[in-house]
């Protein structure tokens, strides 16, 4: 059995998406060169992601920011110890 994660995350500033395979990072989107990476070690056979993956990417990241923006707006009177 394999464990495979998608992670996707974004703060004001930044912005992340990963695939993992087995606790490895099989690919991973670099926001500031603006294209995906694939950090396999050469020793695997190589495990190329669809044309595409990086505007997914993106795409996630705008929709993560609005749900971050939408979260705080319904957030912002609640106290602390709420």
């Amino acid at each position: 059995l394999h464990v495979d994660r998608q992670v996707i995350g974004c703060s004001d500033h930044d912005g992340e998406q990963a695939y993992n395979l087995d606790g490895e990072e099989m690919w991973v989107a670099d926001f500031i060169k603006r294209e995906g990476v694939e950090p396999q070690p050469p020793f695997i056979d190589h495990i190329t992601y669809r044309d595409g993956t990086y505007q997914t990417a993106e795409a996630n990241q705008q929709t993560c920011k609005t749900s971050l923006d939408v979260a705080r707006r319904a957030m912002k009177d609640f106290k602390i110890e709420d």
